[in-house]
């Protein structure tokens, strides 16, 4: 009897320097005010930061996240995931990653913010221990809008 194997699933690296181009796209796609590659490229190698991505077999990155490590607290700058792969769980796993990496580097506390309108983003982040804690005015431009501050306690 012949098996069929199931696909296999996408993991989670550190990022590398020939990924920040496919980042880009992504990051392109996901934000209306989204980072240089050489935000990135500086990134890559600056203390405290994490750069993972997220890489489908056959597929290449699909999605990628920034974490900013300082003693005890730390910050999810930036996650996404490419608009053909959403809504698969694929968000979930490279955000379980990043909670990994904020503990092994023992941060505490873990913030970030979110458009108050991205309720879907505001679920997924509540269902891994994010609360509320604040709201930041004006925080986000084109368009403008208020960002809703989380944090999870590691």
């Amino acid at each position: 009897m012949d098996r069929v194997s199931a696909p296999a699933l996408p993991t989670a690296r550190p990022m590398r320097p020939t990924d920040v181009h496919r980042v880009v796209a992504i990051e392109e796609e996901a934000f209306t005010s989204p980072w240089r590659a050489d935000t990135f490229h500086t990134l890559l190698d600056r203390p405290g930061a994490e750069l993972w991505v997220l890489e489908a077999p056959g597929d290449g990155v699909i999605g990628y996240s920034v974490l900013w490590c300082i003693l005890d607290q730390g910050e999810l700058a930036n996650i996404a995931i490419a608009p053909g792969y959403r809504g698969k769980g694929h968000g979930a796993r490279l955000l379980a990653k990043v909670l990994e990496i904020a503990r092994s580097r023992g941060v505490e506390s873990l913030y970030l913010e979110v458009r108050i309108s991205n309720t879907k983003a505001a679920e997924l982040y509540r269902g891994f221990g994010f609360t509320q804690v604040g709201i930041r005015k004006r925080y986000y431009d084109s368009p403008t809008e208020d960002a809703i501050l989380m944090v999870a306690r590691l």
